[in-house]
């Protein structure tokens, strides 16, 4: 018989990050020699529980891209107010660029109604009813852009409260 060593299996902590590649593309730098060819990566990441980001990397290959725009996404997040109905407190609009996005709560089980890069972002911050509607530019990089910004921007009640420096039942009284 063979003596064999047992290998301690590692256990493998679960990333909590899930990442989503919204654009990949080729771009040209012109200098002295002629043109340098890049690449562009627009990647969101997010935990589904309230946290995402965008970030951006440029490299000369794609995978190297990718990894720039996750390390970039990493360090750019965001915290989400999310409702028990799984969507956002209020009416909110974002804009970045010449792109504005405008996103209303909906009713539980109406899904995510958002197009191309707001979608993305919205899906792994953990939203699942929301409707939004993508104003202006269409550039997949200004969108994801906007909708953080807006996400950004929402205030629950009791932040409003803290902010005024009253009670929540007071708030609307």
């Amino acid at each position: 018989m063979i003596n064999r060593k047992k290998t301690s299996k590692r256990k493998e902590q679960e990333n909590p990050w899930k990442e989503r590649v919204v654009q990949v593309r080729r771009v040209t730098k012109v200098v002295k020699g002629g043109k340098k060819l890049s690449f562009r990566a627009v990647i969101v990441i997010g935990n589904q529980m309230g946290t995402v980001g965008v970030g951006v990397g440029k490299a000369g290959d794609v995978i190297g891209a990718v990894k720039k725009a996750v390390a970039d996404g990493k360090k750019n997040l965001c915290n989400v107010p999310i409702t028990k109905s799984q969507s956002i407190p209020h009416f909110i609009t974002g804009e970045a660029g010449a792109a504005k996005v405008v996103m209303r709560p909906s009713a539980v089980g109406s899904g995510v109604i958002a197009g191309s890069s707001t979608r993305t972002v919205l899906e792994l911050a953990g939203i699942q009813n929301i409707l939004t509607k993508r104003l202006g530019s269409n550039n997949p990089l200004n969108n994801a852009r906007a909708t953080i910004n807006a996400l950004n921007n929402l205030q629950t009640a009791s932040m409003t409260a803290l902010r005024r420096g009253i009670k929540v039942e007071n708030l609307y009284s």
